[in-house]
């Protein structure tokens, strides 16, 4: 907590989660010529504690400290833009095109959510044709790199997007699902499933499953079910991208105790604009490396779209709440450069569109803060509260009766 005369500025504490992070992985997005080292220390000091660096081969991989509230970071795309506003540079997004197209995805399959609240938005492709294969070395020295166990070229492909982008993606063998049908609903009273790991899981009625036409195929937000799992026989993949609630995937993976990337991710809110892009990410990726034709579109299904919101920030509050001294511009660089789009300018106050990828943010204070850590927790002035003299005026010293007691 930083005091001052004007204000106060909470720092607030929050549980953190460790996540591995390629420094080559960071220039490729970002450019960056700072060493592993430099990096931590700029990470660091926006709020990103980086706990260690280990060389791995010609990679560094950064041990990054994520708090909590800040779902945003649990991806290379995350942190690369946080270091991109450090050096005043632009992330550069992956390039990506699917290839290979035919039919549409309503030709091959279908998908229906009766339980909206609790799955906003479910994107479904296919992609027909393809061969399941080991990685190739790239690909498995990306995973390895970062701690995670190589499967199969598809399966690998979606843990690689969700390193990339943050977002969890599952593919289904099409084949195993019951008319080719995706049906995201509650489980059922008395419904199971046997989940990738081979245990069986009892559900209860306010557990959200994605189904076929007959049973549960998966555990939403969680992990997949055994029963549609690819295998070398798989030739035909649907491609899951979706946005579920958090509170509800929370609750599914303590009472199964069952916790996952994907889980974590969901559970601290992830980006429900982002999910075509991770989609189109992975399924180009995949024709590329697994072969097969992709259907042209996707089943997008949004049945009530999540509006932006916005907050307005005074910029005189930057420096009454945190002494620091920040100029107009490098304060819409900033905020600019973490996403939030400059929606109107008066005067004396800015109205920003909050990003769809950040759920912490809802306040003015929280645009303060953002302004705060990247101009330098470390220039922030510490000094006391001012103490009421006996005359009732406000001196930083206080020399009334009191004063033994207050020094005590």
């Amino acid at each position: 907590m930083v005091k001052r005369a004007t204000g106060t500025v909470a720092l607030q504490s929050f549980q953190t989660y460790h996540m591995l992070i390629s420094c080559n992985w960071l220039r490729e997005l970002t450019g960056t010529q700072l060493s592993p080292e430099a990096i931590r220390d700029r990470l660091t000091n926006v709020g990103l504690a980086v706990d260690a660096v280990e060389s791995r081969g010609d990679d560094a991989i950064l041990d990054v400290e994520v708090p909590s509230n800040r779902g945003d970071c649990l991806s290379h795309i995350g942190i690369a833009r946080e270091l991109a506003v450090i050096e005043k540079s632009k992330v550069q997004s992956p390039k990506f095109k699917v290839e290979n197209a035919s039919d549409k995805t309503s030709q091959c399959g279908s998908v229906e959510i009766r339980d909206p609240d609790l799955c906003p938005r479910y994107v479904a492709r296919i992609v027909r044709g393809v061969k399941i294969a080991p990685s190739p070395d790239w690909l498995v020295k990306k995973l390895e790199g970062i701690g995670q166990r190589p499967i199969n070229n598809v399966a690998d492909i979606t843990n690689f997007v969700l390193h990339e982008f943050g977002q969890p993606l599952h593919a289904f063998d099409l084949a195993k699902l019951t008319d080719r049908k995706i049906v995201v609903r509650r489980a059922s009273k008395g419904e199971s499933i046997k989940t990738l790991d081979g245990v069986d899981r009892k559900l209860d009625e306010q557990m959200l499953v994605i189904a076929d036409a007959k049973e549960p195929v998966a555990v939403a937000g969680v992990m997949g079910g055994e029963s549609s799992e690819i295998s070398n026989l798989t030739t035909d993949v649907l491609i899951e991208s979706a946005y579920f609630d958090a509170a509800s995937v929370r609750r599914t993976s303590k009472l199964l105790g069952l916790h996952t990337e994907a889980s974590h991710r969901f559970e601290r809110g992830t980006d429900p604009e982002g999910v075509i892009a991770a989609q189109e990410r992975c399924v180009a990726l995949i024709c590329e490396i697994a072969g097969g034709v992709a259907t042209e579109d996707t089943l997008d299904v949004y049945p009530n779209p999540i509006k932006s919101k916005s907050v307005a920030l005074r910029p005189e509050r930057v420096e009454s709440i945190t002494s620091l001294e920040v100029e107009l511009d490098e304060i819409k660089r900033i905020l600019a450069a973490l996403g939030f789009e400059l929606r109107a300018e008066e005067p004396k106050s800015l109205s920003f569109v909050i990003p769809s990828w950040r759920h912490d943010v809802s306040i003015e204070e929280d645009l303060v803060e953002e302004v705060a850590r990247h101009t330098g927790y470390d220039k922030i002035e510490t000094s006391l509260p001012p103490v009421p003299n006996p005359s009732g005026q406000a001196n930083g010293i206080n020399t009334g009766p009191g004063r033994e007691m207050i020094n005590r």
